[in-house]
C-alpha cells in the first residue's frame, strides 16, 4: 500500500510542473505587453518600465519561470501590484469563509445527494424515483447565480428568515457563522447533488442485480441492511470519485456565490483580481485551487487502496 501511494504522489510532480507552467504563462496570454495591461491606458512609460521591472519581465522567460518556482517552493506567491501585500497574506485572510462554505455545501451534498440515490434506486421506475430524477436534472440545469438570487429573494427579502449577504466567522458564534452559509451553500450545492444523486441511483441499480444482493434477500435481511450494508458499501468507489471529481465545481462555483452573496472568499478575491489585472493575485489562487484539485485526487486514490486491496497491486 505504501508503494502505490508513493507511486501516485511522484507522479502528481509532473502534473504539477505542468500546472505551474500553464499559471506563470497566465501573465503571458493576455494581448500585448503584460505591463502595459497591468499599467493601464493611462500610464506612463515611466510607470510601464517599473511595473515590467517588478515583474522581473525585461528577464528572458525561462529565467523568470525557474526564479517564479523557487519563489513559489519557498512559500512566496508574490506581492499584490495594488495593494502591495503579499499574496499568501491576501490568501491567508479570505481562506476562511471559502473553506467555511466548502466545508457545509460538501456535508450537505453527501447527507442529501446519497440518500437520494439509494431511495431512487431502491424505488426505481416509481413515482419517487421519477420525482427525484426530475430534481436532479433540475438542479443540474439551473446556474448557480439563477438558484442564488432566488433563494436570496424568497427566503432572505420575502420572508426574511436567513440574512442576504455577508461572512460572520465562526469565532462570533456557530449560529451566526451558520446562517450567513446555508443560502449559499444551498445554492452551490444544487449541481453537486445532483450529480452524486444520479450517480448514485446508477451505481446502486448495478450492485442491487448482483447474486450476492439475492443472496442476502433470501436470507431474510430486511431492505435497510441490503441497501446500507451490502449495496452502499459496494456502490461506494464510484460515488466516492465522483464527490472528489465534483470538487472543483465547488471551486468553480464558489467563485459565482461568493460575488451573489457578498461573501469575502477567495472567489470575491478571484474577481476582483481580474477586474484589476492583479496577475500575482490571479497566478496565487489559480495554482492553489490546482493544487487542491491534485490533492484531492491523491486522497481518493488512497481511499481506493483502502476500499477494492486490488487497486495495490
Amino acid at each position: 500500500m505504501l508503494s502505490y501511494i508513493l507511486r501516485r504522489i511522484v507522479a502528481t510532480l509532473p502534473v504539477m510542473a505542468i500546472v505551474a507552467l500553464f499559471v506563470f504563462s497566465l501573465l503571458y496570454i493576455a494581448p500585448g505587453d503584460p505591463a502595459v495591461v497591468i499599467a493601464g491606458d493611462q500610464a506612463s512609460p515611466e510607470d510601464v518600465e517599473r511595473i515590467r521591472q517588478s515583474l522581473g519581465l525585461d528577464r528572458p522567460f525561462l529565467i523568470q519561470f525557474g526564479s517564479w518556482v523557487w519563489r513559489i517552493l519557498h512559500g512566496d506567491l508574490g506581492t499584490s501590484i495594488f495593494t502591495n501585500l503579499p499574496v499568501s497574506t491576501m490568501i491567508g485572510q479570505r481562506l476562511g469563509p471559502t473553506l467555511s462554505l466548502m466545508i457545509i455545501t460538501l456535508l450537505l451534498t453527501i447527507v442529501v445527494a446519497v440518500p437520494l440515490g439509494v431511495v431512487a434506486a431502491w424505488k426505481a421506475g416509481s413515482l419517487i424515483d421519477r420525482a427525484i430524477m426530475a430534481f436532479a436534472v433540475f438542479g443540474f440545469s439551473l446556474p448557480v447565480f439563477v438558484v442564488g438570487y432566488m433563494l436570496a429573494y424568497i427566503f432572505a427579502l420575502e420572508l426574511e428568515w436567513l440574512p442576504v449577504q455577508g461572512y460572520t466567522p465562526l469565532t462570533q458564534g456557530f449560529w451566526p457563522w451558520l446562517e450567513n452559509l446555508i443560502l449559499p451553500a444551498i445554492a452551490l450545492g444544487c449541481v453537486y447533488i445532483a450529480l452524486v444523486a444520479r450517480i448514485t441511483r446508477a451505481t446502486m441499480l448495478e450492485v442491487l442485480q448482483q447474486d450476492y444482493i439475492r443472496t442476502a434477500r433470501a436470507k431474510g435481511m430486511g431492505q435497510g441492511g441490503i441497501l446500507f450494508i451490502h449495496a452502499l458499501k459496494n456502490a461506494a468507489v464510484p460515488i466516492v470519485t465522483v464527490i472528489g471529481i465534483g470538487i472543483a465545481l465547488l471551486i468553480g462555483g464558489a467563485v459565482v456565490t461568493e460575488s451573489v452573496f457578498a461573501i469575502p472568499g477567495l472567489g470575491r478575491l478571484t474577481i476582483d483580481a481580474i477586474l484589476r489585472r492583479d496577475y500575482p493575485v490571479i497566478q496565487g489562487i489559480v495554482l492553489l485551487f490546482s493544487f487542491v484539485y491534485v490533492l484531492v485526487n491523491l486522497m481518493i486514490d488512497v481511499i481506493y487502496t483502502l476500499v477494492d486491496p486490488r487497486i495495490r497491486y
